[in-house]
């Protein structure tokens, strides 16, 4: 895989990354997850508690969105960039309400403010490529694979 060609790739590769990771450390160890997302780890779960389903599920949706953010960086798909700013708030909206009604522990909080602050990261990543005019994708054009080209040629 390429390294990102912009500044917003980075922020969408360091997501994707993260999100890739935490979703096997829950697929892996589901206990170190729950415990750093401040949730109880009772020795012996009851009947009827599908914790460990609902985690399986959450960390396998994690790992493929690490999969998916990965991919839009290969590509530069930056239509998918601006995408991702505008449902990450909305996800930092949805997990603040969370916590501010006791449906999650306060330091569930966190998971809220990565959302919002690489929203804004990825934002401030997309203004700063179009004002520096960076906005460069690569067209596969011979035997290197690299002529960049402007991106309203590269959207065409």
């Amino acid at each position: 895989m390429r390294l990102p060609r912009s500044g917003a790739g980075w922020t969408i590769a360091v997501f994707g990354f993260l999100a890739l990771l935490l979703g096997a450390l829950g697929l892996i160890w589901p206990e170190t997850q729950l415990r750093l997302l401040g949730f109880e780890v009772p020795a012996e779960r009851g009947p009827g508690d599908y914790t460990g389903t609902f985690l399986t599920a959450s960390s396998m949706a994690s790992f493929n969105m690490g999969v998916y953010y990965l991919l839009a960086v290969a590509t530069e798909w930056r239509p998918f960039y601006r995408f991702t700013v505008w449902f990450r708030l909305v996800t930092f909206t949805v997990f603040t309400i969370a916590v501010l009604s006791d449906v999650a522990p306060g330091r569930f909080f966190g998971v809220a403010a990565w959302e919002g602050l690489g929203a804004l990261a990825t934002a401030a990543g997309l203004w700063w490529d179009a004002r520096r005019g960076a906005a460069v994708a690569v067209v596969p054009t011979g035997p290197d694979d690299s002529a960049p080209v402007s991106a309203s040629d590269a959207a065409r």
